[in-house]
């Protein structure tokens, strides 16, 4: 054992006891060949990471590896990279990976075994004595099954399982309205982007039919081309001899990502649009060195390459790829689309104009994140102390916060 974890078992309260976890459990062994189109089927990545919730259930009819059985009441650990905190209290009888293991409690409750697994002390512990560079995992006989777990009397477990029920309910109903939020920010920041990409800043200005379908009204100074007379395309070079080894520089690919790794000088500036793969036509603009991909469009003109890439973006060339096997974008097509273009100052104008709000938009974003942060962390804590006896659940916390009046919670959710 760690110090840490001797600590935390010499120090649980008065009345308070522990056990090895394969003592308070039965591990279920039920295994099952036969397929089924019942969607009562659980893969590790149909369990939402450190929330416990369900995501998707799906059958069984194309599984061909183990697969076990276990019944309503269960609790389920991810034994496979632990640090993705995987677990579930089941709420129907089912199937599940055989890289998930089911727990049928047995002298503990079933709620407070549950918040116990997603305790910080759990997940840690599982995660010094992971085996596998590549695929960590855990093993049952020989390390979980000798997890002490803390046991406080019945009635005072399933008094913790209760107020945290509910008050991690609230703190996930917080996140999730962030993230809500997050999504919304990121929505009004490309219709902002796209606003400014094809009618400009200037509100007063005066407007023309586009002439172009989907496009709209225009400034009255702004024309109407094909980008074939305003940009020349490339496929990308990946050329082995243009490799440096004196830095680390973008990668783009066929669908538009980007990584890392040595480049090669791209001779100023250009616009990246990938054009193979299910991101393909995504765009970006790309100055100094880079890697490009032959998978990858490279984009050169006259025009501001800022502009020219949220141009790009806002034509969402994705949906003009053509449905094949793999997704794929031509250089014909880019060129035989019509788009409206200012003069090259107002197109300086509109990207400085753009980015000094996506500045702003960034640091909404990034309060949201560190908001979003502070509730996760702060659930951990709060399973963590309870679980272990440092915070005393009484009933009248539990009757306080089913009435919604558990003021931590509150203050951590609009934090």
């Amino acid at each position: 054992m760690n110090p840490d974890y001797d600590k935390l078992l010499a120090n649980l309260p008065k009345g308070w006891t522990f056990d090895r976890l394969k003592d308070i459990v039965h591990l279920r062994n039920e295994k099952t060949s036969e397929a089924s189109e019942t969607e009562d089927y659980l893969e590790l990545e149909d369990i939402e990471s450190g929330t416990g919730r369900i995501l998707n259930k799906r059958n069984t009819m194309e599984v061909v590896s183990d697969i076990t059985l276990f019944k309503k009441g269960d609790v389920l650990f991810g034994k496979l990279r632990p640090y993705l905190e995987k677990y579930y209290l089941t709420e129907f009888d089912g199937k599940c990976t055989g890289e998930i293991l089911a727990f049928q409690p047995q002298g503990i409750a079933s709620g407070f075994l549950r918040y116990c697994i997603a305790s910080s002390w759990f997940i840690e512990r599982c995660n010094i004595l992971a085996y596998g560079a590549k695929m960590p995992r855990v093993n049952w006989p020989t390390q979980l099954a000798q997890f002490n777990i803390p046991l406080p009397p019945l009635p005072e477990q399933e008094r913790i399982a209760a107020y945290l029920d509910k008050s991690c309910t609230a703190i996930d109903a917080a996140v999730s309205a962030k993230r809500r939020q997050i999504e919304t920010l990121d929505k009004l920041q490309q219709l902002f982007i796209t606003k400014a990409i094809t009618r400009g800043v200037e509100e007063s200005v005066k407007l023309k039919d586009s002439g172009i379908e989907g496009l709209g009204l225009i400034p009255h100074h702004w024309r109407r081309t094909k980008l074939r007379h305003e940009v020349a395309i490339s496929n990308g070079d990946f050329i082995s001899d243009k490799l440096e080894d004196d830095g680390i520089y973008p990668v783009i690919g066929g669908n538009g990502q980007m990584g890392r790794t040595s480049g090669y000088n791209t001779d100023g500036e250009i616009v990246v649009v990938g054009r193979v793969g299910a991101n393909c036509g995504n765009a970006h603009y790309v100055k100094g060195r880079a890697w490009i991909s032959d998978n990858a469009l490279v984009v050169h003109s006259n025009h501001d390459k800022r502009f020219l890439m949220h141009l790009f973006r806002s034509l969402d060339f994705n949906s003009m790829a053509r449905r094949t096997a793999q997704p794929l974008i031509t250089s014909t097509q880019i060129k035989n689309t019509y788009v409206a273009l200012p003069k090259i100052d107002e197109q300086v104008h509109i990207v400085d104009f753009i980015q000094k709000q996506i500045t702003h938009f960034e640091e909404l974003r990034n309060n949201l994140v560190k908001q979003i942060d502070t509730l996760v962390a702060y659930r951990k804590s709060l399973i963590h102390e309870c679980v272990t006896g440092q915070r005393r659940i009484t009933e009248a916390d539990v009757a306080r916060v089913y009435r919604g009046e558990s003021e931590s919670v509150r203050q951590s959710a609009v934090a």
